[in-house]
């Protein structure tokens, strides 16, 4: 009996080994260590669509003129961290693709990148004002990561070219027992979801148009198969472990 159990403790240990291999993100022999190998980006500007948040203040040398603007202090407003407040400060997108600012009005700002709404509203603006600048931002930039991550959680990203990484970066980076051949980036296009898989460990994920995150993306990882053996290892280890002291206990007392 004790020997069966050693024996399926092994085979289940051999089994369950990681490698280096199935940890190491971005391999591959085109990379070296003393000239950098250049990948062509992918990067897409996104295009704004409905309840996106936006904020938008209206800077001048004269606090009235921008006072008739700005729902609060514009230099306050730059300062507020906290994602609720930065929400009820902004401007949603409406389903028909406007904003509605003070004075100006309805602004449509559908399908257009956060600059070119900037310079719209910029354009808008200077029929009002002459001496006025417009900072516009995407406040709704959010993204989820779910799975063998070490802090899952969703995260709001202030820069509009983040990348993969850094979204996993924000959530602790992967645990040692995740996949890193399939990750799920899940992506909201239109009405409809995109499920695209991910492969952490091909150095041409920088090239994928995947690559660059978008609002409200989701990231799901999940686990490896030899964290699953793993786990499975340890209660099998329990159970072999009564079992054995079960028939240790019979034969004291036979």
């Amino acid at each position: 009996m004790r020997n069966t159990v050693y024996f399926l403790l092994f085979l289940l240990f051999a089994t369950s080994c990681v490698t280096k291999k199935e940890l190491v993100y971005l391999q591959g022999e085109r990379l070296n260590r003393n000239t950098p190998t250049d990948f062509q980006s992918n990067f897409t500007a996104y295009k704004l669509q409905p309840n996106d948040v936006l904020s938008v203040k209206v800077l001048s040398i004269d606090p009235e003129m921008s006072s008739m603007f700005n729902i609060i202090n514009p230099n306050s407003a730059f300062g507020v961290s906290d994602p609720g407040s930065m929400y009820m400060s902004g401007y949603t997108i409406d389903t028909e693709g406007n904003i509605n600012l003070p004075v100006i009005g309805k602004v449509k700002v559908l399908g257009l990148t956060p600059t070119q709404a900037q310079e719209l509203i910029q354009t808008n603006l200077n029929r009002y004002i002459t001496d006025a600048t417009v900072v516009s931002k995407l406040i709704s930039f959010k993204i989820s990561v779910l799975g063998d991550v070490k802090n899952p959680g969703h995260f709001y990203i202030y820069n509009e070219r983040a990348n993969l990484l850094e979204g996993l970066s924000m959530a602790g980076d992967l645990t040692q027992g995740a996949n890193r051949d399939n990750v799920k980036l899940i992506r909201q296009k239109g009405e409809n979801s995109q499920i695209i898989l991910l492969d952490l460990k091909d150095p041409n994920l920088v090239q994928s148009p995947y690559y660059y995150l978008m609002p409200n993306d989701v990231i799901y990882v999940e686990p490896r198969q030899t964290q699953l053996k793993r786990d499975n290892l340890i209660v099998l280890t329990t159970i072999l472990g009564l079992i054995s002291t079960g028939s240790l206990l019979y034969n004291v007392f036979k």
